[in-house]
């Protein structure tokens, strides 16, 4: 089994990864907060663990993806405010939206999709359990976690509590023992609430993840293998994870905690300030799917990634010469009379070396393209070399699985075979009105 290094963010160096138990890796990533139309920012942590993901699964481990949606917010209750709905029919509305793009963008859907909604009683006793050993503290309804109960606070992002003390803006009247300590419950008079020893209200954003991660991986103690995320999130959400679990369990919740980098509109960042903020269904309706998905590819994941118009084409172009290719190879392999469900995964290295280096995608692209090169002259070659095109196909069919690149073939009929024939027939004869007719059939079917 090819080893696989990730950069992790706690330590900040590259680390040989190793999973918690044998032959299995956890994995949660942090969802969307589902009050609007989602945009392509979302998307870059759902493609980037994607990918990791799907590289495990090849590589023989059994995965256990989670990837939550955030239900409760004051964005949603304001949102929701603002239309006049239910904040449950618009968080509803939203996760279908996003599910279907995460669909069209190439992605597996995740194994589970806790929401905090559903998880509010284990929120509850969680936040109990750290006031009970001095963790946390209740003031006038509201819960904080008390930032001075635990070691090492601010290992992951560097932001330790002298620091922020430093640079923390006097409070007035302040309900905290400490500036920097975080909230896990708010008592609230409007919005969505629940009732608890402390007051009417609803969680803290901070909270909800770590515990709907001790609840999925209870038989680990809440300990999984990676945690990953935007690189916003590092700070303070991911900080203040870790801090609750360290205090509740006794552990860091990860052993691993990878942060993408964020994506450049025009290489400016993407923000409401700028107004440029671009609409997951937008791109994907204009562009496509899995154009979008290759163009963030293109870009190694701790890296900013740009879209522009450029880059979008760029990818629909590639994408495009990666669907021929393999099309043909398809199509060729099955005239011969091979059966495509029976070629054996490939023995090579080049595709695994670059992707199992801290997901190298760009560099594995390099031996995409080169594969289908070499490919696109096996079909040219005659007589053909039907073992070279075994072998080239399954390669290919291999790395798009790894990257996500659903591209399909089609599969041939005894009576598209026979179609097939008669078109080259006719081609052979010069007899183009025939072989012309013919030709409209297999675009048609797909197979030309």
């Amino acid at each position: 089994m090819h080893k696989v290094t990730l950069w992790n963010s706690l330590g900040n160096e590259l680390q040989e990864f190793k999973p918690i138990v044998p032959g299995k890796v956890s994995i949660y990533v942090c969802g969307p907060t589902v009050y609007s139309s989602p945009h392509i920012g979302n998307f870059r942590p759902a493609i980037v663990f994607d990918v990791l993901r799907r590289l495990f699964i090849s590589l023989g481990y059994q995965v256990t993806y989670v990837s939550n949606y955030t239900d409760v917010d004051d964005k949603i209750i304001a949102r929701a405010k603002e239309l006049g709905i239910k904040e449950g029919a618009l968080t509803e509305q939203v996760i279908k939206e996003y599910a279907t793009l995460i669909d069209q963008i190439g992605c597996l859907q995740p194994d589970v999709k806790p929401r905090p909604t559903t998880y509010m009683p284990e929120i509850i006793s969680y936040i109990e359990d750290l006031v009970k050993n001095g963790s946390a503290y209740a003031v006038d309804g509201d819960v904080y976690f008390r930032i001075s109960s635990i070691a090492g606070y601010g290992e992951l992002s560097g932001n330790t509590p002298e620091q922020l003390l430093n640079g923390a803006r006097i409070e007035v009247n302040s309900k905290k023992e400490s500036p920097i300590d975080f909230a896990l419950w708010k008592k609230t008079d409007e919005g969505i609430q629940w009732n608890t020893p402390w007051s009417l209200g609803r969680p803290g954003w901070h909270t909800e993840c770590c515990v709907m991660i001790n609840s999925i991986f209870k038989d680990q103690n809440g300990l999984i293998d990676i945690h990953g995320g935007g690189f916003d999130l590092k700070f303070p959400h991911h900080e203040n994870e870790m801090a609750q679990a360290k205090a509740h369990n006794h552990n860091k919740l990860a052993h691993y905690w990878l942060h993408n980098g964020f994506i450049n509109i025009n290489n400016e960042k993407m923000s409401k300030s700028l107004g440029n903020v671009l609409l997951a269904k937008d791109v994907v309706a204009e562009y496509g799917g899995l154009a979008f998905r290759l163009m963030m590819l293109n870009a190694y994941y701790r890296a900013p990634v740009s879209f522009s118009d450029d880059t979008i084409k760029e990818a629909q172009v590639n994408l495009e010469k990666l669907q021929t290719t393999y099309k043909q190879l398809a199509v060729q392999l099955q005239l011969q009379g091979v059966d495509l469900k029976t070629i054996k995964k490939p023995d090579e290295s080049a595709f695994y070396d670059a992707i199992c280096e801290d997901l190298n995608t760009p560099n594995a692209l390099s031996v995409l393209y080169e594969e289908n090169k070499t490919a696109n002259q096996l079909l040219r070659s005659r007589p053909l070399n039907l073992s070279a095109l075994q072998d080239s196909f399954a390669r290919l069919k291999d790395y798009f699985f790894v990257l996500g690149l659903g591209l399909q073939y089609p599969n041939l009929t005894e009576g598209d075979r026979e179609l097939y024939n008669q078109y080259l027939g006719y081609k052979a004869a010069k007899n183009f009105a025939q072989s012309d007719l013919l030709r409209e059939q297999l675009i048609a079917k797909g197979i030309l």
